[in-house]
């Protein structure tokens, strides 16, 4: 019941839409008893003696006696104003209840509909926004699919069950205990013998679901793995294809996809078996009552009429259909708690690096980033280890080493993608823990070796890093990335769409897109991250000479392994095994003869 609260939490504010939902149903409930008490009355219109009201009809009924009192005044009117008009008053009634039952069931539908809808945005956005302010580290660790699950389909179960249950059990107990009002209004004795079927029903319904939960929680988990399996497929479609591993992908995904089948052809079918039982059992008690009640009425036992036990028939054949609502929701709200404990641990999970409530937001990058003794790790393994670095304003730093060194981690470490286990990094004398994250990332722009752009336009992937730039801007920063010549050979210049991950353009060119984008962000700070690795010569010329026009006049951190750029950098920084081995000019290393030196004879770096 705690994670039930606390999804229904997101409906809030619930009050606007359950208050007319809550008059709207009890309105269409009582239209719909009364239509039904109705029966009574038209039945002994019809068939009283000609002309005038039956001596039963024309019986005193106590005030509690609601169908006792209403013959009563239909009897008036048979003997003030004869059958016919009798009949056509009943049949309006009847035509008046029927219309304002439907139409209150419709607004108490229609408001329902507006929370189920409010609850699902809440709660969706809730669920995204936390995803967005998640530290990068979580996304290493987590699959992509099962992210994509919860926030699909998770979601989705959570907001029809929650908000379908909140309909269940408002709507249905206060409609059930309508018609028992009106079952013992005829007969006491009868109606005590009748409820019996409520919790034997209950016993045996509660029996069929007992599993649900544990299959619910399987089968989210086989969905998520078919969501993450196709994502990791359709991002790597070029290898399956080159390797001819299209079949072996193809068997792995079906036999998820069986396994995820059977595990839902088994919760359906359980599901579906409490209607059939509650349906069943409510017959079987209906074929008793007319025994136990036609007996009464035959042997003079009991102070029902004909028409009175046809009422109470029709009545508590009703009474199952609230009784099964009230199970099926039972049998629902299992998944939809068990999506709903998905979803509150992904909005539950730490979010991004906390913001000191005195975090103070720098205006400008002046002076220096400085490191003191920095350590860092990814669980157990140590990846940086007593790091002390300045990088002066106005410095090119290259940042050199073998693979896994630790430079990638060393970058990161500036934007807060991470924070360190143990020292302090400085920007212009403050902690980055006392900076406001929009003013550090502001200082700052990033180029991966990873081309990162989205399935938009030219034009608007390099606006990207600034929303309000105007087109003349756009094409500016184009131009100093060297990307203008080829934007303007594109179908539709820069409003052409790139397609999923600029998946239209080669790599050279979504590099250069990625240069722009940091260009018209204009940032003080620029980190780049080995940007020309994975270029041909010709693309590499271009986005060399990109990089060297985005460095001027600012402060760079780069990964390099291209030569050019390591003898150009004021400060060079051999990182090994997490640790500073060196640091000095190009120059000064060389005559070191050192790890530096090392690298440049293994040819790690190559000339141009």
């Amino acid at each position: 019941m705690k994670t039930y609260f606390r999804l229904l939490s997101f409906a809030k504010p619930i009050e606007k839409f359950a208050l007319p939902y809550a008059l709207a149903t009890i309105l269409a409930i009582i239209c719909n008893t009364f239509l039904f008490t109705l029966l009574g009355p038209l039945l002994e219109t019809l068939f009283s003696s000609k002309g005038a009201a039956s001596q039963t009809i024309m019986e005193k009924a106590s005030a509690l006696d609601f169908i006792g009192n209403l013959n009563r005044y239909i009897g008036n009117l048979i003997t003030t104003y004869g059958k016919v008009y009798t009949l056509k008053f009943v049949c309006g009634l009847i035509v008046v209840a029927v219309f304002l039952a439907n139409l209150f069931r419709y607004l108490s539908q229609r408001y329902m509909e507006d929370l189920r809808v409010h609850t699902l945005l809440n709660l969706r956005r809730t669920v995204f926004n936390n995803i967005m302010d998640l530290h990068a580290g979580y996304f290493s660790n987590e699959r992509k699919g099962d992210i994509m699950s919860k926030v699909a389909s998770d979601v989705q179960i959570v907001q029809f069950s929650v908000t379908n249950t909140l309909q269940v059990v408002f709507k249905e107990p206060i409609q059930l205990l309508f018609y028992i009002a009106v079952l013992l209004s005829i007969s006491v004795k009868l109606t005590l013998f009748s409820l019996l079927v409520i919790p034997i029903s209950g016993f045996i319904i509660s029996k069929i679901v007992k599993r649900l939960k544990q299959q619910a929680m399987q089968a989210h988990e086989s969905f998520a793995k078919m969501i993450g399996f196709l994502d990791e497929s359709l991002g790597a479609i070029k290898i399956i294809k080159a390797f001819n591993a299209s079949d072996r992908i193809k068997e792995k995904f079906n036999e998820e996809n069986i396994y995820y089948s059977n595990l839902t052809r088994k919760m359906v079918r359980r599901q579906q078996l409490a209607s059939p039982v509650s349906q069943t059992l409510g017959v079987l008690v209906v074929v008793c009552i007319v025994l136990y009640g036609g007996t009464m009425i035959l042997n003079n036992q009991s102070e029902l009429t004909p028409a009175k036990f046809l009422v109470y028939i029709a009545t508590f054949s009703q009474v199952m259909q609230p009784i099964k609502a009230i199970a099926d929701s039972f049998t629902g709200i299992h998944s939809g708690i068990t999506a709903g404990m998905r979803v509150l641990e992904l909005i539950d999970t730490k979010a991004e690096m906390t913001e000191k409530s005195d975090a103070v937001a720098i205006p400008e990058f002046k002076d220096s980033i400085r490191f003191e003794n920095v350590h860092f790790s990814y669980g157990e393994k140590p990846v940086l280890q007593g790091i002390n670095l300045t990088i002066k304003k106005g410095q090119t730093v290259a940042l050199v080493g073998s693979s896994g060194g630790g430079k990638s981690t060393l970058v990161d470490l500036i934007p807060r993608f991470y924070d360190p286990q143990k020292g302090s990094i400085y920007m212009d004398g403050h902690d980055l823990k006392d900076i406001t994250l929009n003013s550090l990332r502001a200082q700052l722009g990033t180029v991966n070796q990873q081309s990162i752009l989205f399935n938009d336009t030219i034009a608007n992937n390099i606006a990207f890093s600034r929303p309000d730039a105007s087109r003349e801007e756009i094409i500016e920063a184009a131009r100093i990335a060297n990307a203008d010549d080829f934007i303007l050979h594109t179908e539709n210049g820069y409003d052409t769409n790139i397609g999923d991950g600029g998946n239209k353009l080669s790599g050279g060119q979504k590099q250069r897109l990625c240069i722009a984008r940091a260009v018209l962000a204009n940032p003080p700070v620029m980190l780049l991250d080995e940007a020309t690795s994975a270029l041909d010569t010709e693309s590499e010329r271009l986005v060399q000479d990109a990089l060297f026009r985005l460095m001027e006049n600012r402060t760079s951190v780069v990964i390099a392994h291209r030569l050019s750029t390591i003898q150009n950098a004021d400060l060079i920084v051999v990182i090994d095994k997490g640790k500073i081995v060196e640091t000095g000019t190009h120059q000064e290393l060389i005559r070191l003869r050192g790890v530096y030196n090392k690298l440049i004879d293994m040819q790690t770096f190559s000339e141009e």
